[in-house]
This record gives structure tokens, sequence and C-alpha cells, in this order.
């Protein structure tokens, strides 16, 4: 607390006739007992545990009694007596009232002990006086004011001993938390899902293999735990998407992003890879793969539109498009000749001889042999795989499958 004298004390003693060493006695009398009144002495203060004098003398602060008015304040002081009545205040503003057009901005300082009669009649004496408003203010009537005259307020009441001891035990019960609570801060914190809760279902298939994706929520709607099933039970392939969905849901309930997970295992590349059936995911390099991106779709916000195989373009209309593909449709074709399905033999293009001509080549001929060996090439290709590399359809290779399209084998050369 701050405690400081007037300033404007020792020039109004100096005006009253009071010498310099009076007036320096009488400020430190204020400064060391917060009043400007003689005070009784009591058994705290500092002069009587001295022995210089006893409790209950008094002990005069060398003012004239008929100056005390002279230094009257709002509020009375700690140890003393006397403060400036609600009245003064009224009277000052009504004496300047008339010469203001609106109202005073002037609080009026009424004691502690003030009841509710005496602020009835301070309101009523203002009224009186012509006061266009007024504004009370009762020592004490706040928790907390600026302007105090005690180190323990109004009150002057101090705690007991067996309050000391009470908040003592508190205060360490306090300190043994905080430090339980700076012990547990260092350590992992698991958010478990509610015993009930919303799940998310999701069936997928890439490159023929099929499963099941359960996502658990959150209260919020966030993903909290994963359940990976396939289709074929006691795989390997089951065996691992278990692990991995308990790896990922713990994660998720230990505070780790999505964000994080997904930058982390998405493009993973192993078999089984492929095309799918979602349009948000075209190609899965592989089961973990889709299973983060597909997360990622439904939980962050503006993944899917980022990461969209359209690129997040609009579709725009596009005229006559159906009518043109109509006519291309089954259009008939009137140059070609009609097949003979009786006839087994390959026209081939023979470029000896004549220049343009072409001649019918029997099937056991070495240049049909050739030609049905291509045809044969192309056909019965229905369980033929896709390209891991490129993407396009591979043709037989003896008993494996290569790509026409980027030369890839798969496996037997």
């Amino acid at each position: 607390m701050l405690k400081i004298v007037n300033r404007g004390v020792p020039d109004a003693l100096k005006r009253l006739g009071y010498n310099s060493s009076e007036t320096e006695r009488i400020v430190a009398h204020i400064e060391k007992f917060d009043t400007i009144e003689d005070i009784t002495l009591t058994k705290d203060d500092a002069i009587v545990k001295e022995g210089r004098a006893k409790a209950g003398d008094q002990l005069a602060s060398g003012l004239k009694p008929e100056h005390l008015e002279v230094f009257d304040c709002a509020f009375k002081p700690f140890r003393g007596e006397r403060s400036i009545h609600y009245k003064a205040h009224l009277s000052m503003m009504a004496a300047a009232q008339p010469f203001i057009s609106g109202a005073i901005s002037k609080t009026v300082n009424m004691p502690n002990d003030a009841t509710a009669a005496d602020i009835r009649n301070a309101y009523v004496d203002a009224w009186r006086m012509g006061l266009k408003c007024v504004a009370i203010y009762r020592d004490g009537s706040k928790r907390s004011q600026p302007l105090n005259t005690s180190k323990a307020g109004v009150s002057e009441t101090s705690a007991s001993n067996e309050q000391v001891v009470t908040l003592e035990a508190k205060i360490k019960d306090l300190e043994t938390e905080v430090a339980r609570l700076r012990d547990m801060a260092n350590q992992p914190l698991r958010k478990r899902l509610a015993e009930t809760r919303m799940a998310v279902n999701h069936k997928f298939e890439i490159a023929g293999h099929e499963g099941y994706l359960t996502v658990g929520l959150f209260d919020d709607g966030q993903p909290g735990e994963l359940f990976v099933t396939m289709a074929k039970e006691g795989s390997t392939i089951g065996g691992l998407m278990d692990t991995i969905g308990a790896l990922t849901s713990m994660s998720l309930q230990y505070g780790v992003p999505l964000e994080s997970l997904v930058r982390k295992f998405a493009h993973q590349r192993f078999e089984p890879s492929g095309f799918t059936r979602n349009p948000d995911i075209r190609n899965a390099s592989s089961i973990i793969d889709y299973v983060f991106r597909w997360m990622a779709c439904q939980f962050i916000p503006g993944y899917r539109a980022a990461n969209s195989p359209a690129g997040g373009q609009t579709e725009l209309p596009m005229p006559d498009l159906l009518n043109e593909l109509k006519k291309k449709v089954n259009r008939p074709v009137p140059e070609l000749p009609l097949a003979d399905e009786g006839n087994t033999e390959i026209l081939v293009k023979a470029t000896a001889g004549q220049s343009g001509s072409s001649v019918a080549v029997a099937a056991n001929s070495p240049a049909g042999h050739t030609a049905a060996l291509l045809t044969s090439t192309f056909k019965n290709q229905g369980d033929a795989p896709t390209c891991p590399t490129c993407g396009h359809v591979t043709v037989r290779n003896g008993a494996c499958y290569k790509c026409l399209n980027c030369g890839a084998s798969l496996g037997c050369s």
C-alpha cells in the first residue's frame, strides 16, 4: 500500500503560523499514525513497545484544536474521528449550480456507519438546494476501492490462529495438487471414446480385395478409432490391417493429428494395389494408402477438393455432345465387305509383287501362323491385371503378363 501525505499540508501549516520544526513534527505524526488528530496509544505502537510511553496515553500531534476543521477529509482517518460532513459536499455544489447549465459530477462521500435514513436525507437536501443530480458513495461499500485509510480496510479485522492454520493447510494441499498436475503435464493423456458412440462404415475394393472400414467418432465428430476388416479372414492382409487399425486408434486417442497420419501413410506403395470404385480415389497404391486418403477426404476440411482427380474444376455443360455421340455409335459402314463366316482364311497385306494388292493366305502358312499368333495375343484377356507402373491393361507373356505400353513385366522376365 502506498501511503503519502498531501503536499498541501506543509503550505497550509505555514500560512496558519506554524514554524518549520512544528510543521515537520505534524507531518511526521501524519505519516506515522495516519491522522493529524491527537491519538490514544495502543500496545502495538512502536513508542509503547520501546517503553517510552504507556498504552492509553494521549499523544498530541502539535496542531491547535481550532485548526482541525481545515484539514478534514472526505473519509475518516484510520485512527481519527473527523471527516467532511455530507452537507458540506452539497453546499459546495449548491454554490456553483446556479452558474452551470448542466449537472455537477461530484461524489458525496459518506462514512461507513451511515444509515439508510442518512442517505435519504442527503438526496432530499440536494433537491432542496436545487442540485440537478447527486452521486453518493458510502465508505467500504465495495470490496475493493482505490482509496483506503488503513492497510486492513474498514473492517480492521485480523485472521485468528485457527484461520491461519486452516489457510496454511489449504495452501499445502494446493501445492501438492499443483505438483501432481505438473507431473501429469509431462505424460501423454489418452482421450477415450464414449461407451456408445457414432461411427461411419465404408466398403472398398482394391484390385479384387474387398474390405470394410469402421471409424468411431468423438462427440465433436472427429475420428477416434479405426477398424479395418478384410473379406478374406485369416489372411496376412487381414492381420496387418487389424494391427494398423489398433495403432491408428491409439494415435488418435493420444492426440496425434489426423493430418500427420495422412501425411505419413498416404501413397505407401505395396501390393495389393490398383483401381478402386471410389470416384475420389481412382487408383490406390496400397490398402493403407486408400484407408488414410479416404479418412482425409471425410474428416480433413479441404482435402477432398484439393486432391480430387478432377482438380477442383467445375463441370461445364457441352451443348449437343449427346447428339454427336449418338451419331457416332452404331453408324452404318457400307464400304466394308461382309465377313464370310465359313472362310477360315486370313487376309494379310502383301507388299511383294504388285503394290496395294492383297492375296488370301491359308491359316497353316507361315504368314497365317504369324497373324493368328498376333490375334491370339489379345484374346482371352478378361483376367489380365493392370500394369502397376502405368496402369494399362497387360497381355499374356507365357505364364505371366507384360505391358505393351511401357514394357514392364509382371514376373517372368
